[in-house]
Parts: C-alpha cells; sequence; structure tokens
C-alpha cells in the first residue's frame, strides 16, 4: 500500500467533486474584486457568500490607506517574524487599539485567523488540561484541540444541559485546568453561542473560556465588539478571537486577553512565533478598517435590515430559514446534498451566486443554503435574488416542508 494509492480513491472529503476537477460547485472561479456583483463564468452575479458584511470591501478610504503604505512598505516589509526582524512600533500600536477595543488588556496579531485559533489554543493547553468543545465549533478549533495534546470532551451544541454534565464530568479527578472552547456566532447557521449561560457554567465549575467571534466582531455588540458584548459578559470571556477575514474584509486575526496569557500566547504560540510578520500593507489597512468598524452602527444596522428583507421573502416563499441574532440567512433543505446542488446550478445559471454547505462542514441528514446579506447590498438585488428563489420553486416543484424539531434535533447532536 502506497501513501499516495488514496489520492486516486473516492475517499476524502468531497470525493466527487474532486475526482471531476469541480469548478463550479466546489472552489467556483471568480473573475473580479469582491462585492456584491462579481462574475463567475464570464457572467455577472448577485453574490449572496462574501462575508464583508459591512460592505467595507473595496472601500476607498481603506484602498487609500493600502496604495500610500504600498509605496513606502512595498508587499514585503517587514521581513522576518516578530521575534527577530518584523516587529514595529505600527504593530505593537495595532495592537494596543485592539485589545481597547475588545475592553482587554492586551492582544496579539496573527497572519491568519485559522493560525490564530491554532497558535493561541494550543499554546496554553498541555496533557494535563481538558478541553470542553462544542459539538459544531470550527475546523480551525478541533484542528486546535488535537494539535493541544489535551483531552478533548464534546458537548452538545449550544445545549447547557450537556455542557453542565460534561463540565462535572471533567472536573472528576481532574489534574490541569479546562478550557471551554465555542464560536460566538456560528458561521453556517447564524445562531449565537449562549455566552451568558457559558460564562455562568464556567464560573461554576471553575473553568476557562476561549470565544472563536470570527462572524460576531464588528457585526454585532456595541460598535460590533462581538457576540460576548451582545450577552453583556465580554469581561467574563478569558480569551476573546477575533478575524479580519469577514467584517474587516481583510486577512489576519488577533487574540486579546489578560496581559500576562497574551504574553505566554507571544512567546510560544507556534503558529505566530515561526512565521514572517503580518505585511505592513495589512497592518495600516486595518488601523483604518478598525476606526470604521468601531463608527460603522449605520453599516450594521444596515446589513441586519437587509437580512431581515432577504430572509422574510424567502420565509414567505416556503423556505425553511432559522430566526437567529445575527445577519446570516441560513435556508435549510429538506433533501441533502442532492437539492442543495440542483439550487446552486439554478441559480447561478440564472445569475444569483449562491453557496451550499453540507457534511462535513455541518452533521449528516442536513444541508443548507447559507447566504451573507452586507450592507452593501441594494433592495433590487434582494428582490431580484427572491424572484429567482420563486422561480426555482416554482419550475423545480420544490417540496420545502421541514420540521424545526428534527433539524434542531440533528443540528444540536441529539441523535447521536
Amino acid at each position: 500500500m502506497d501513501i499516495f494509492d488514496k489520492c486516486k480513491s473516492d475517499g476524502g472529503f468531497f470525493p466527487r467533486y474532486r475526482m471531476e476537477n469541480d469548478n463550479f460547485f466546489t472552489q467556483p472561479v471568480m473573475d473580479t474584486p469582491p462585492g456584491t456583483v462579481m462574475k463567475f463564468h464570464g457572467k455577472e452575479q448577485i453574490i449572496w457568500s462574501v462575508n464583508s458584511y459591512l460592505g467595507l470591501a473595496g472601500n476607498e478610504e481603506i484602498k487609500s490607506v493600502a496604495r500610500d503604505t504600498l509605496d513606502e512598505w512595498s508587499v514585503s516589509g517587514p521581513m522576518g517574524s516578530r521575534m527577530m526582524s518584523g516587529n514595529t512600533i505600527h504593530h505593537i500600536e495595532l495592537e494596543k487599539q485592539l485589545a481597547e477595543f475588545a475592553q482587554k488588556e492586551a492582544s496579539i496579531l496573527f497572519n491568519y485567523g485559522y493560525l490564530g485559533v491554532i497558535g493561541s489554543i494550543a499554546s496554553i493547553l498541555g496533557p494535563d488540561d481538558t478541553i470542553v468543545m462544542d459539538k459544531l465549533a470550527h475546523a480551525c478549533i478541533i484542528d486546535s484541540a488535537l494539535m493541544s495534546r489535551a483531552q478533548l470532551r464534546v458537548y452538545r451544541h449550544n445545549d447547557m444541559e450537556s455542557l453542565e454534565n460534561t463540565l462535572k464530568r471533567a472536573n472528576k479527578n481532574r489534574k490541569g485546568g479546562v478550557l471551554i472552547l465555542t464560536e460566538g456566532v456560528y458561521g453556517m447557521t447564524g445562531d449565537l453561542a449562549k455566552l451568558d449561560e457559558i460564562c455562568a457554567l464556567k464560573e461554576k465549575y471553575n473553568a476557562r473560556i476561549f470565544v472563536d467571534d470570527a462572524h460576531g466582531v464588528g457585526v454585532v455588540g456595541d460598535k460590533g465588539r462581538g457576540a460576548a458584548d451582545f450577552f453583556g459578559v465580554q469581561d467574563k470571556v478569558d480569551l476573546y478571537f477575533g478575524t479580519f477575514a469577514k467584517a474587516f474584509a481583510s486577512i489576519g486575526g488577533f487574540t486579546a486577553g489578560d496581559t500576562d496569557v497574551i504574553q505566554w500566547i507571544r512567546y510560544n504560540a507556534r503558529t505566530q512565533i515561526f512565521a514572517k510578520s503580518l505585511p505592513m500593507i495589512y497592518v495600516k489597512s486595518l488601523e483604518k478598517t478598525l476606526e470604521l468598524v468601531i463608527n460603522g452602527d449605520d453599516r450594521r444596522k444596515k446589513c441586519f435590515e437587509n437580512s431581515r428583507k432577504l430572509a422574510d421573502g424567502l420565509r414567505d416563499l416556503g423556505y425553511f430559514i432559522a430566526k437567529v441574532d445575527s445577519p446570516i440567512v441560513p435556508v435549510f433543505l429538506p433533501e441533502g446534498e442532492e437539492m442543495a446542488t440542483t439550487m446552486m446550478a439554478y441559480l447561478r445559471e440564472r445569475g444569483v451566486f449562491i453557496s451550499a454547505v453540507v457534511y462535513p462542514v455541518i452533521p449528516r441528514g442536513l444541508a443548507l443554503i447559507r447566504m451573507i446579506p452586507t450592507a452593501a447590498h441594494t433592495d433590487e438585488q434582494i428582490n431580484t435574488t427572491i424572484e429567482k428563489f420563486k422561480e426555482m420553486r416554482d419550475e423545480l416543484k420544490l417540496h420545502l416542508n421541514m420540521d424545526p424539531k428534527v433539524v434542531h434535533r440533528i443540528y444540536s447532536g441529539h441523535d447521536e
């Protein structure tokens, strides 16, 4: 058996699309910069798959800063890791601003959100510690748990009884610490973690909590401070992580917390120590972006208004859409992956670009269309999209009846 034999098989994730070298359903080639309209296969599409919640992708103020920075630093500066020759006063200043934004003592920059989560979590845990993780936590959280060498326990999604029982088991014969891992806003379905209740259980069972708020930072909470602020428990979150790849429309991320903890991560996170410093073009651009995020109440209001219009319009057509406290519009489908791919093909061929979400991103037995309304979408784009969904429903004779209890049972993990 050669280790490469599997590469010719129908194993692994998305085998059908891999073996067909697909660029329509997976890895679609987008020919224009991100926005509410982009070109796909040479045709303009209304885009519902780009996470620029506040419509900051392509923002002229940010582009102006980027151009000025490019003239001075090019695309390479600074060179080297921050431990060696890549640290600057601009990196340090941005970290101070992010810490203040997150209402924490300190923060640390990472080049990618995925690596920021892995580096932060893996650096602070060891074999004697225990991770208590939401069943539907993002892949970066799962990977960080595996890399940390800590003992891993999983609780049913957003189920506080399951979490409490898991914490009780973790405290039996406990040697090290306990870290609860959760997202703030769950990026596929848009539901928020019950952070107020989770923080109460954290304190009751002497645990700590790490919140990956990729889809919450900039979007929910006062000034866009995220899901913990939305629930009024920002001060109870031990480590708060935000990415720049969503509402900030950039790249990178940050972890914020107490100074001594952030310093430990800074000197022990392998994804930071052995990585080149975040290029200056992003650092300086992100300073402007952070300013726009903090002062972005009008953008957040418009984003939520567009979300409501889209969700209500699709709901009126009979599509099953969960009601959530984020702008994400999750359209659950009753017939799984086959219906999802049929809908993707129908809509993309008619100028509406949507993306389906199936296993392994969400549990087996479910499929959904995850739609991201932004502050930049127009009423015309929303109405056109709703009309295309109506035409699709009627032409394909879609059976849209779904039992919300079944969706909840599968999604939360009660079927296992």
